[in-house]
C-alpha cells in the first residue's frame, strides 16, 4: 500500500511547489505594477516603495509555507531516511528563519510585541 501512495505523494510535493513559485511570482509582479501604476503621483513615492516592499514580502512568505509544506510531503511520504528528514529539517529552519525576518520587516516589529 505504501507503494501506491508514492505516486501521488510525488504528485502533491509537485503540485505544492509549483503553487508557492507561482504565488512568488505572480504577487511579485503584481507589487511591481502596483508600484509603477502609484508613481503617478510623484509626492507619494516613499509610501509607494513601503506599500511594493510590503506586498512583495507578504508574497514571498505565502509562496515560502507552500514550499515547506512541499518539502514536508515529499520526505515523509516519498523518501523517508534519516538523511532526508535532517536535510528537512535544515530546510524547515532556514525557511522559517526567512519567514520571521520578513514578517519582522513587512510588520516592522516583532510579533510578541504587536498590539491587539
Amino acid at each position: 500500500m505504501i507503494e501506491s501512495i508514492k505516486p501521488l505523494a510525488i504528485w502533491a510535493s509537485a503540485t505544492l511547489e509549483l503553487i508557492g513559485i507561482i504565488i512568488i511570482l505572480s504577487l511579485a509582479i503584481y507589487a511591481i505594477i502596483f508600484g509603477i501604476i502609484q508613481l503617478i503621483h510623484p509626492e507619494k513615492r516613499r509610501l509607494v516603495f513601503d506599500q511594493v516592499r510590503q506586498r512583495l514580502g507578504q508574497g514571498i512568505l505565502l509562496g515560502l509555507e507552500f514550499l515547506v509544506a512541499a518539502d514536508i510531503v515529499h520526505t515523509v511520504a516519498v523518501d523517508l531516511t534519516f538523511e532526508t528528514v535532517g536535510v528537512l529539517t535544515i530546510i524547515v529552519l532556514i525557511r522559517t528563519f526567512l519567514s520571521f525576518t520578513l514578517e519582522v520587516e513587512i510588520s516592522g516589529c516583532l510579533p510578541w510585541n504587536r498590539k491587539a
